[in-house]
């Protein structure tokens, strides 16, 4: 193992760990549709719009009661074929896997111990919105903070990036679209998927990142990293940028 042990890897969940997001799947799908979530993702990416209003709106759209919209989405969210491998071996490797999203908790723990198993449910922490279920079987998602996200992915990083050099371990984070830009500054290195949103907002920020298609790239780039084959600079595909 490593000439590095002291890791942590923060991961978004929707489209990220999961092949659809579970959020836009419900939108496109059950709610007011594709068209309209994509014009909301750009008028976000623009910043004519907080993220927070945008998915409210969207999740509005669905009327589905609650408990439906959990099985609805076990029935359909796919896992990224590289991600349990990579679980696995971060807990052999004592490498917390620490899941940061803007959806919401109980969907993602259903969805967890669905597509990966109770053991990653029970050892993978998750810091995402919750949800009030009404008598009705209506439902409104309960944010974390009152920011602009709903939930500011940053702040659950910050504690970590900010302790002292000697204590501070090395952070990574993979994502993939709008509800992650707060979180993109935050972590040593940044993985970006490709051909999305968080990449756009990378490129015009300036901010430093390497590209991921599917979670064995992660995989593969951070054991290399921890193990001393490779540098966290060298790691940091695109040239455009200067890291952190």
């Amino acid at each position: 193992m490593a000439s590095r042990r002291n890791t942590i890897v923060f991961t978004d969940w929707d489209g990220t760990v999961t092949l659809q997001d579970s959020n836009d799947f419900m939108t496109d799908n059950i709610g007011f549709g594709e068209e309209r979530r994509r014009e909301l993702n750009i008028e976000v990416l623009e910043g004519r719009w907080t993220f927070r209003d945008a998915f409210r709106d969207m999740l509005d759209s669905v009327h589905k009661p609650f408990p439906e919209c959990i099985e609805y989405l076990k029935d359909n969210i796919q896992l990224d074929p590289g991600f349990a491998d990579f679980y696995k071996w971060a807990k052999e490797a004592g490498i917390p896997v620490i899941v940061v999203s803007s959806g919401m908790k109980p969907i993602i723990h259903a969805l967890l111990v669905k597509l990966v198993g109770q053991d990653a449910a029970n050892n993978i922490e998750i810091v995402a919105n919750d949800v009030k279920v009404n008598d009705d079987g209506s439902w409104d998602i309960v944010y974390r903070d009152e920011s602009g996200f709903g939930h500011d992915k940053s702040r659950a990083i910050k504690p970590y990036a900010e302790l002292p050099k000697e204590e501070r371990p090395m952070l990574f984070y993979a994502g993939d679209g709008v509800s992650d830009l707060s979180a993109a500054r935050e972590t040593d290195l940044l993985f970006a998927k490709a051909g999305r949103d968080l990449i756009t907002y990378c490129e015009r920020e300036g901010i430093p990142y390497t590209v991921f298609h599917n979670y064995t790239d992660i995989h593969d780039k951070v054991k290399a990293i921890v193990n001393g084959e490779v540098t966290l600079e060298s790691a940091i595909e695109n040239e455009n940028v200067e890291a952190l």
